[in-house]
């Protein structure tokens, strides 16, 4: 299976490094032979017919900070309808204003009949029902498991939950920042400020923390999960959200002191909303550090739980080698 590969960050390089990792095992298990044929990153892209060293070119990207070779001056777009693959692999970075460059992305990967496995949320959040008519109108397969809950299947769970069931809502700790930073207030006593501070030495908060901590990243997820899990056919604007920027020390040791913990809840079924709730520390959700944790509630089998990590970039490459796998047994007419 050729792929072509857009974005080659941490999750790029990550995926690579997975897939270099398990040749043996997908071929012998999937009967997957996936062959990188193109790679994109922001100085440009390197394209082999036959093939790309994937060793090389992490090595590359580790010394150069950049990938571009003979085709520097192509478009990405032009890499995407004119190289000869059967998918289009996309982690640029998300961009939630218009879901640019991913979004063209993936539509050109459609227009030319290539399957696309993506864990970018920018796309998934601005035209998730486009995407997915355009997708069907081609015939080909989208797959994006990492987009809510990194290496934790989420999606994967929810829709199993629903089979001879019916999905009536679902709640859970979607954002690892935010519950990071709450966490750490609670164990250490710290302040909102300094436990924000830990998050970004930590590589977990960006330095501009606002999608996190505002609840914004939450939300996104939040409206991925419930178009997916047909819960609501909504957008960001439909989604009552307050971060966790407000929230004092006071109101955590408080909140501890009862028995109590603070975490951001992404919630659906009926109205969509982020917020911060008071759980008991027995809840399932109370879940510490950058864990995630949802809870679908089924009309005739009861809650459910699924809880891991929801990010990092090996962790979020096995959810596109998981979705890879998927389409494969798509195009063989088979399922895993």
């Amino acid at each position: 299976m050729r792929l072509i590969l857009a974005g080659f960050g941490v999750v790029g390089q990550s995926f690579a490094k997975l897939i270099v990792a398990s040749e043996p095992q997908l071929a012998t298990a999937y009967g997957l032979v996936p062959q990188v044929v193109a790679v994109m990153d922001s100085s440009g892209a390197v394209v082999d017919e036959h093939g790309l060293n994937l060793k090389r070119l992490i090595a590359l990207k580790r010394e150069k900070k950049g990938i571009a070779g003979p085709v520097r001056g192509k478009r990405s777009l032009d890499v995407i309808r004119e190289v000869e693959a059967e998918v289009l692999v996309e982690a640029t970075p998300t961009n939630f204003r218009d879901g640019e460059p991913g979004l063209s992305h993936i539509r050109a990967a459609f227009e030319t009949k290539k399957h696309v496995v993506t864990c970018n949320k920018g796309p998934l959040a601005v035209a998730f029902q486009a995407i997915h008519e355009l997708a069907r109108h081609n015939g080909v397969q989208l797959r994006f498991s990492g987009a809510v809950g990194g290496g934790t299947p989420i999606l994967d769970f929810g829709r199993t939950c629903s089979l001879g069931d019916r999905l009536v809502g679902m709640k859970g700790v979607l954002n690892g920042t935010c519950n990071y930073i709450l966490t750490s207030m609670e164990e250490k006593g710290t302040s909102f400020g300094d436990a924000l501070e830990s998050a970004q030495k930590a590589g977990y908060a960006e330095t501009d923390p606002a999608l996190d901590i505002d609840g914004i990243d939450a939300a996104v997820k939040l409206v991925i999960a419930a178009n997916h899990l047909a819960l609501s056919r909504s957008g960001l604007d439909d989604v009552k959200i307050k971060g966790i920027r407000d929230i004092s020390a006071g109101a955590v040791e408080d909140a501890k002191r009862k028995g109590k913990a603070v975490r951001l809840i992404a919630s659906a079924g009926g109205r969509l909303s982020v917020e911060p709730v008071l759980l008991e520390r027995s809840d399932p959700l109370c879940v510490n550090g950058t864990n995630n944790a949802v809870q679908f509630d089924c009309l005739y089998s009861g809650p459910k739980v699924i809880i891991g990590k929801g990010a990092g970039g090996p962790e979020t490459a096995s959810s596109l080698l998981r979705d890879l796998i998927e389409i494969r047994a798509g195009m063989n007419g088979a399922g895993y």
